[in-house]
Order: structure tokens, then C-alpha cells, then sequence
């Protein structure tokens, strides 16, 4: 076993939160494996590069399961209710299985024509505002995948301002007690939604799943629907804000891929597999717990519940699996990055996802010829904390 003191990242302010890859390279040059201490405060078992990265975001000896967390960690789990991200087989297969014929990627690729709708509304509106400028977050980037989730899940009125208060601070770096009371009120909120499905069930998802069953009959329970309808609505549109605010900062500060993407928009997924490879939304996936030692790369990680992250934004950026992996290039073949996971854990809404990004980006690039920033990027805040990555906002002209 070798030993190496721990890196505090929290230390490193405000440059590791804009731009971890240096750090990152740095830490892949010198092995697997890291002892640090997270943003949250937390210590932690950081792994970078490709190939291990991906073979233990599959490595079921690493349990999601919050119970298998030491105490010493002094972690608590953030979601409400028993989700896929919080179990391990054979639940999380049961789990699944049981959503997964409501979540189908046709169903999935159905929606796309409402979601042009939702897109074109929504460009109507931010392309009206006063001075030709606005806050893609604000005007695009969030409200696309909340309406989307929210029209498919059936939530019929929802304070969107505190709602993404609310998800900001659950999936953030800030004080406990902030993130606490942030969970409580999202899940008291969900608690009352599915209350009401139950007794006036639509063909939405959430009643389709409150009474799906397989076929032995086997049902969600009450604590896995609320699980379930957390899972969707903060996962469900949190991913995707970072996936199109990425990729139109990395659109815009690369203007010839820019370029190459206006000349031809047949290009459009591979742009958007290579802004998941090169920026994606996440950047170490929720939490993992060793069930027993593992050894990586000539490093024994403990048994006993000791926190493993992935750093996914690095293993996609690792060169040894992407030539000039530092160089944004839509043109790329971006296959087998690792933003969506890896292994039982694998997005479940990743089809959706991806549509979502294609439609709005390229709606709003047809629409706005001459977009351009309207910041310094280097003045940009980012979103704190290693789960989600993206700037919290992106004023852009046109």
C-alpha cells in the first residue's frame, strides 16, 4: 500500500471550481488514486483516468447503498425516499426494471416535437427582451428541461424560482443545515404531488408509475415512488442545464467549431457527444461506499464504508483514450466517454437528455447568427461542489 498526503481540493478556491483538469493531470501523472478532502469538507478516495475510472463506476464491490457509508465520514444522504442511485442489485435491478418500460427511448424521442415547441416559445420570449441580451440559464438552459420534466412527470403548477433554489442548494457545497432544509421542503413538496396522483392519477409518468407492476405484480412502494420522483424531477432536469450552458460556452469560446456546426448542423450529435466528453454536467457521480479493500493501481482503498468518487470529468479528458484530449473538436469520435456512467448505474435518461441538448442548441444557434458572449468568461461563477458542473449563469448577446 502506498501512502501520500491528503490533497485538500476545498484549499484550492475558486480556480479548482472553474477549471479542476489541470489538478486533475496532475494527479493522473502521478497514479489512479488520491487521498483528498471534497469542497463538501468530506474526505475522499479520488480516482482519475479512463480505464479505471470506468471499470470501478461497474464495480459492485463500491455499493451505493447509504447504510454501507462509515459513520465516520459524517455524510447523510440528500434524496428522499429509495432510488436507483441509492441501491445496489438485486434492488436496484427490481428498481429498474420496473421504470425502465416507462422511460423507453422511443417514448423518449416522441417528446421531441413538443420539446421544439417548448424550445421556440422559449427562444420568443428571450430574443424579445430589451438590449438584444440576456442569461441563457435564465432565458433557455433551465426552463427547457424543467417544462419537459415537469409536462412528463404531470406536475401541474410548480414555483420554478424556489424549486431551483431549493435543487441548487441539495446538490451543492453549502453549509449542511442549508442543504437539510432544502431536502425537507423538496420532499414535503413531492410528498403532496404523489398524494394527489393517488387520488386523481392522468397519464402522466408519475401515475403510470404510482401503478405499474410487473408481471408478478410487484409494485413500487410508497418510499421508492418518492424516491423515484425525486430521482426524476432533480436529475431529470438538473443534467441537462449543465449539458446545453456547457455547450454553448464551449460553442462560443471555440468559434471554429462554432463555425463548423453553423456550416453544417448535421454535425449536431457529434457536437454533443463531444461537449459531454469535454465538459460534461457531472463531474464525480453520487456517492460510492467500499464494501471491502480495493486495490488500485498498487493503492489499497479501506473496507469499512470509506468514500470513493470517479472523476469522470477527468477520465474524459484522460489522452490516453482521446487524442489532443484537452482540444474541443466536435468533429471527434466521442464514443465511450463516461458523463452518462458506466455499468447497472448508466443514465436512465440519457436518450432524453441528448434530445434535448440537439433541439435547443441548435434552435438557438439557427436563431441567433451572430450570438457572442456578453462576459468575460473568466468572470463566470460556477456551480461549487464535485457533482455538478456548469456556470451558474451565461449572459449572452446577439
Amino acid at each position: 500500500m502506498t501512502t501520500e498526503a491528503m490533497v485538500d481540493l476545498a484549499a484550492l478556491g475558486e480556480d479548482f471550481v472553474r477549471d479542476p483538469y489541470p489538478v486533475y493531470a496532475r494527479l493522473r501523472a502521478l497514479g489512479p488514486v488520491h487521498r483528498v478532502r471534497i469542497p463538501e469538507g468530506t474526505p475522499a478516495w479520488l480516482v482519475v483516468g479512463y480505464d479505471v475510472g470506468r471499470e470501478l463506476l461497474a464495480d459492485q464491490r463500491l455499493s451505493k447503498q447509504w447504510q454501507n457509508a462509515s459513520p465516520a465520514l459524517g455524510v447523510s444522504k440528500v434524496s428522499a425516499g429509495t432510488t436507483m442511485l441509492s441501491s445496489d442489485a438485486p434492488d436496484h435491478t427490481r428498481l429498474r426494471k420496473l421504470v425502465t418500460r416507462e422511460f423507453t427511448p422511443r417514448r423518449m424521442e416522441a417528446l421531441a416535437p413538443r420539446i421544439q415547441e417548448m424550445t421556440d416559445e422559449l427562444l420568443d420570449a428571450m430574443l424579445a427582451s430589451e438590449g438584444r441580451s440576456a442569461d441563457l440559464v435564465e432565458g433557455l438552459s433551465f426552463p427547457l428541461p424543467m417544462s419537459v420534466i415537469c409536462e412528463l412527470l404531470g406536475v401541474p403548477f410548480l414555483d420554478r424560482t424556489v424549486f431551483r433554489e431549493w435543487s441548487n442548494l441539495a446538490l451543492s457545497a453549502a453549509a449542511a443545515e442549508s442543504r437539510a432544509h432544502a431536502t425537507a421542503e423538496m420532499t414535503a413538496y413531492l410528498t403532496r404531488l404523489l398524494a394527489g396522483r393517488r387520488e386523481q392519477p392522468g397519464g402522466d409518468l408519475l401515475s403510470a408509475l404510482i401503478h405499474t407492476s410487473d408481471g408478478d405484480g410487484d409494485r413500487l412502494s410508497g418510499d421508492e415512488l418518492l424516491g423515484m420522483a425525486w430521482l426524476l424531477l432533480i436529475a431529470g432536469h438538473e443534467t441537462t442545464v449543465g449539458l446545453i450552458t456547457n455547450g454553448i460556452h464551449h460553442l462560443l469560446a471555440h468559434p471554429d467549431q462554432l463555425k463548423a456546426l453553423r456550416a453544417d448542423f448535421g454535425l449536431i450529435d457529434k457536437a454533443v457527444e463531444e461537449i459531454l466528453r469535454f465538459e460534461g454536467p457531472v463531474e464525480t457521480p453520487t456517492y460510492r461506499f467500499t464494501t471491502e479493500p480495493i486495490e488500485v493501481g498498487g493503492t489499497v482503498i479501506p473496507g469499512g464504508g470509506e468514500l470513493v468518487l470517479v472523476a469522470m470529468s477527468d477520465a474524459n479528458r484522460d489522452p490516453a483514450r482521446y487524442a489532443e484530449a484537452d482540444r474541443f473538436d466536435i468533429t471527434r469520435d466521442a464514443r465511450g466517454h463516461v458523463a452518462f456512467g458506466h455499468g447497472i448505474h448508466y443514465c436512465l435518461g440519457a436518450p432524453l437528455a441528448r434530445i434535448e441538448a440537439r433541439i435547443a442548441i441548435r434552435s438557438l444557434l439557427e436563431r441567433c447568427p451572430d450570438l457572442r458572449p456578453a462576459a468575460d468568461p473568466a468572470t463566470l461563477s460556477w456551480r461549487t461542489g464535485m457533482l455538478m458542473r456548469g456556470p451558474l449563469t451565461l449572459p449572452v448577446a446577439w
